[in-house]
């Protein structure tokens, strides 16, 4: 039994120095050391053998396992190095060479980016951001804002019929009557949304989105408007605006009125430094941005809510597109452009 051992010792000794891997060695371990390999059950049998042989065979066995586990861990410790260094120079890396160029960050579509400017502006001067349905009934797009039955904007070649008495809204407006049947006044709340008409040009698409405001309150004067507006203005366009009303016609406004902000580019005075017209206000020096006016009585007739009695109370409402003030924001000519999706365009707002 002593010469099977010391056979084992050395038939072990040379695999274990001639192994090439640490995955080589670990099989080794498990075939001369492992729990079913011959040397470990020679050793479990040692008990078995006569008295006289235990001493010997018992101390060449653990002399052999001792010697081969300290082989194994010597060599272990040398192929793992060498590994190392061999996964070291697989994996080096040139910083010297040029990195990955970023994958292109995402941003705001610039229409949502002024959408949100706008909310803000008006959050900011107390009042509430209110949302309504997109596809809207006559009575609230036309009936309730005091247009008469011939109104031209109720022609099927202007706005959008789903059925005779349901159509794609044509103003964030209708959301005015809602708001006030939802709440006594005061009232003063904001209303962005998607809006569609029949138009296709530089300056008009189906759909295109707007921004309504109204406030109904007690003693509320056409001032409180134009003071409004000028803030908003100037948080928009910049401290040094100034803005413009002029006499015009809504249904649903009495007075109306247009407003103007002055040119942000030649301040006011239409033509530019070197004398050459202004290109944004065509030499106007003024720059049409909404509609507004007081709200015309009649319109509080239709909301089924005695507070809102013309008598006690009165309010201001405006209106105005999105796209509009993006393109007078950012000198884009053709508004068409904003839902293109050419990337050359819309990476050029961060």
């Amino acid at each position: 039994m002593i010469e099977r051992i010391d056979e084992l010792r050395t038939q072990a000794e040379g695999a274990i120095a001639t192994a090439d891997s640490t995955a080589a060695l670990e099989a080794l371990r498990v075939r001369y050391l492992g729990r079913k390999a011959e040397l470990p059950n020679l050793l479990r049998g040692v008990a078995e053998l006569p008295p006289e042989q235990r001493g010997t065979v018992g101390k060449a066995a653990n002399q052999a396992r001792q010697a081969l586990e300290g082989l194994i861990d010597a060599r272990t410790q040398e192929l793992e190095a060498g590994e190392l260094d061999a996964r070291l120079a697989a994996d080096r890396i040139d910083v010297t060479l040029p990195g990955e160029p970023p994958q292109p960050v995402g941003r705001l579509h610039v229409l949502t980016a002024t959408w949100r400017e706008l909310e803000d502006v008006f959050v900011g001067l107390g009042f509430t951001v209110v949302e309504g349905p997109e596809v809207e009934t006559v009575h609230y797009n036309f009936d309730a804002l005091n247009h008469s039955a011939t109104h031209p904007a109720r022609d099927r070649t202007d706005t959008f019929y789903v059925a005779d008495d349901v159509v794609l809204r044509t103003h964030t407006s209708p959301m005015q009557i809602r708001a006030m049947e939802a709440q006594p006044p005061p009232l003063y709340v904001v209303i962005p949304g998607r809006t569609y008409r029949r138009d296709n040009d530089a300056t008009h698409t189906p759909m295109f989105h707007q921004v309504e405001g109204l406030a109904v309150d007690e003693d509320i004067t056409l001032a409180d408007l134009k003071g409004t507006l000028l803030a908003f203005a100037r948080a928009v366009f910049g401290e040094d605006r100034d803005v413009r009303l002029r006499p015009h016609f809504f249904p649903f406004t009495e007075p109306s009125v247009e407003v103007d902000v002055s040119c942000f580019q030649c301040s006011g005075k239409g033509y530019l430094a070197d004398g050459s017209r202004c290109n944004i206000c065509r030499g106007e020096g003024w720059l049409e941005i909404l509609g507004a006016g007081e709200v015309d009585p009649n319109v509080y007739g239709y909301v089924d809510d005695e507070r809102y009695d013309p008598e006690k109370v009165q309010g201001f409402a405006w209106g105005m597109g999105i796209e509009r003030i993006a393109m007078l924001k950012h000198g884009v000519t053709d508004l068409r452009i904003f839902f293109e999706n050419d990337l050359r365009f819309l990476e050029q707002f961060g």
